[in-house]
C-alpha cells in the first residue's frame, strides 16, 4: 500500500509523514530532498540552474538513495548540506526543468519498488504524478501564517524572509507546466492550522482504517 502526503512548504508534510510511517512501520520516502539533492550536484558542478541542458549533464551519473531518513547523493549523507540557504534558493528552477523531473521520478519509484512493502511517500506531486494509484491521497494545507511561523521556527530564519520565500516557492511550483503543485482530484484535503503533529497523524490513521482502504 502507499500513502501519498502531499502539500506546500510549511504545511507538515514532512513531520507529518516520519511519524504516520514510523507509527505504521512503514518505509518512508521524502522525494522533496531527492530535487534538493539534484539541486546540490548542480551547484557544485557550477552548473547554471536554468539551464535544463547544463542541468542535467551536472546530475547524470549522479546516484540518489535515501537510507534511513539519510539523503544520499553518491553514498555521501547530504542530509544537513540540501537545507542550505544556497540550495533552497534555487531548488524551484532546478525543479522545474521537465527531464530531471522524469529522471528522478523514475529514481523515487525504483526507490518503492525495491524496498518492497507499504510505503508513506511525500512530496508535491506524488497523488498526481510519481504515484497517481496510490491508495491513499492527502493534500495538507496551512494558513500563510502558519506555515512560515513553522518553517522560521525550524530553520531560526526571520520570519518575514521565511513568508516570502515560501510565497515564491508556492509561486514557482504552481506555475510550472511540468508536474505544477497541486491537489489530486481524489486527494482528501486536511488543515493543519492549530493541529500537533499526533493529531494529523490520527486524523490519516483513521482514514487508513475505513473499509474502502
Amino acid at each position: 500500500m502507499i500513502v501519498a502526503i502531499d502539500g506546500p512548504g510549511g504545511s507538515g508534510k514532512s513531520t507529518v509523514s516520519r511519524n504516520l510511517a514510523h507509527r505504521l512501520g512503514w518505509n518512508h520516502l521524502d522525494t522533496g530532498a531527492y530535487y534538493r539533492a539534484a539541486t546540490l550536484a548542480v551547484l557544485r558542478d557550477g552548473a547554471d540552474p536554468v539551464d535544463e541542458q547544463a542541468v542535467i549533464k551536472a546530475v547524470a551519473g549522479h546516484r540518489f538513495d535515501q537510507d534511513r531518513g539519510q539523503m544520499l547523493l553518491d553514498n555521501e549523507d547530504v542530509s544537513a548540506a540540501i537545507r542550505s540557504s544556497d540550495v533552497t534558493a534555487v531548488v524551484s528552477a532546478v525543479s522545474s526543468h521537465p527531464e530531471l523531473r522524469k529522471l528522478l521520478v523514475r529514481e523515487q519509484r525504483k526507490w518503492v519498488g525495491g524496498r518492497g512493502g507499504d510505503t508513506v511517500v511525500e512530496g508535491r506531486d506524488i497523488g498526481t504524478v510519481v504515484f497517481p494509484d496510490a491508495d491513499l491521497k492527502v493534500w495538507l494545507e496551512a494558513s500563510a501564517a502558519e506555515r512560515a511561523r513553522r518553517r522560521a521556527q525550524e530553520t531560526g530564519s526571520d520570519l518575514l524572509a521565511v513568508e516570502a520565500d515560501l510565497a515564491r516557492r508556492d509561486r514557482a511550483d504552481s506555475d510550472r507546466t511540468i508536474s505544477p503543485q497541486q491537489p489530486a482530484f481524489d486527494a482528501i484535503h486536511l488543515d493543519t492550522t492549530g493541529l500537533t503533529v499526533e493529531a494529523v497523524v490520527d486524523r490519516i490513521l483513521a482514514l487508513l482504517s475505513k473499509p474502502l482502504l
